[in-house]
């Protein structure tokens, strides 16, 4: 298993470094998405004090042509602090700052997909929309073989591993472990964690959130889960199906509800976005990975309990089905659906603008698109 070089220096060394006062000066490390729409990136900056709100963070630039994202001839981006956590890598007062891109122009960059959802988030607050969103991922060593897996052959088939405990079943708990603990202390709101069906292959749930803040947490979620990573000398892959064949891909379902579907009889306001999703369909698989749909359709084939790219189904219970609406909602005629489509690299932001435009905005029409 090919781990970083960077994982093999003393930990201890590093760590009586870290163990120096900082005297009253802040690290902040500002975080951004760069011109893949999948790729985070980062740097520091000092302040002379902690920050206590995101308005008290000066914006900053960097440099857009390293990072795909610009010509070099006009390279200036600009960073526009938009949610701030504790750094659990440097700790407190440290912060870990998430930030949109802005061009040269004071445009949003092209994968700047927060500035609209955020916007869309607005128009609906009065309706308290709510998201969970479960992140699958797959632990591969820096040779892009999956963690724990045998050099020259496969482990054996799904079936043991899935929730599963024990050395021959769960590949990688250490990675996990202090991936939640970091994401705790950072004030991300993960909400759980368990083992997926593919051996070396986890996942995070985060939320509820309530508008904006679903993406923002569940990308300050994956830029922690990034780092703890490279402190293992692992990589965390987000691919939709990062092994072929008979195993597994990787989702992120997304869980949603309003304040009326919350309350008494909120089966109704469940059924008639259900409805609606189902007019869009096309709409949501461009949306739901950032090659609009080819990424997914290595995933959505209709066997390892995923739908068919192509049709769209609802159900309750149905793990086939696009839309799954769980068993207790159906029961008590309230609660939250579920919406299985979107595939583990999707953009967050670009997700949840989508479905609060086609179950809450009313916008009509699609039109098909192949694959």
């Amino acid at each position: 298993m090919a781990t970083s070089s960077s994982a093999e220096l003393s930990k201890a060394v590093k760590q009586q470094y870290m163990d120096l006062p900082q005297g009253d000066k802040v690290q902040i490390m500002y975080v951004w998405i760069d011109g893949t729409g999948e790729g985070l990136r980062c740097k520091t900056r000092t302040l002379d004090s902690e920050p206590k709100c995101i308005e008290e963070l000066p914006e900053w630039n960097f440099d857009g042509s390293s990072t795909y994202q610009s010509e070099g001839s006009n390279s200036d981006m600009y960073l526009i602090p938009s949610a701030m956590f504790r750094d659990p890598f440097r700790k407190d007062p440290n912060k870990l700052v998430l930030c949109e891109v802005l061009k040269y122009n004071r445009k949003p960059a092209e994968t700047n997909l927060r500035l609209t959802c955020n916007k869309v988030m607005d128009m609906v607050e009065n309706q308290v929309p709510w998201f969970g969103m479960e992140q699958e991922y797959t632990i591969l060593g820096t040779d892009g073989h999956p963690f724990g897996w045998p050099n020259n052959g496969f482990p054996g088939p799904q079936g043991p591993y899935y929730c599963g405990v024990g050395s021959d079943k769960a590949y990688g708990r250490d990675i996990v472990e202090a991936h939640y603990k970091a994401c705790l202390y950072a004030g991300v709101m993960i909400c759980g964690t368990n083992a997926e069906v593919m051996p070396a292959q986890w996942e995070f749930q985060v939320g509820p959130c309530e508008g904006i803040s679903m993406g923002d947490h569940l990308w300050a979620a994956r830029f922690i889960l990034h780092r703890v990573c490279e402190d293992f000398g692992v990589v965390a892959s987000f691919d939709p199906k990062p092994i072929p064949g008979n195993w597994n891909g990787a989702g992120c379902h997304t869980n949603f509800s309003t304040k009326e579907m919350r309350e008494e009889g909120g089966l109704k306001a469940i059924e008639e976005s259900i409805e609606r999703l189902g007019k869009r369909h096309s709409y949501h698989i461009r949306a739901y990975d950032p090659k609009g749909g080819l990424d997914n359709a290595r995933r959505l084939t209709g066997h390892h309990e995923t739908s068919n790219i192509h049709e769209f189904s609802a159900g309750v219970a149905n793990r086939g089905a696009s839309i799954r609406i769980p068993r207790t909602v159906g029961q008590e005629k309230k609660g939250y659906f579920e919406d299985r489509r979107p595939s583990a690299n999707c953009d967050p932001y670009a997700v949840t603008e989508a479905i609060i435009r086609t179950c809450l905005l009313s916008e009509e029409g699609d039109e098909p698109v192949n694959y």
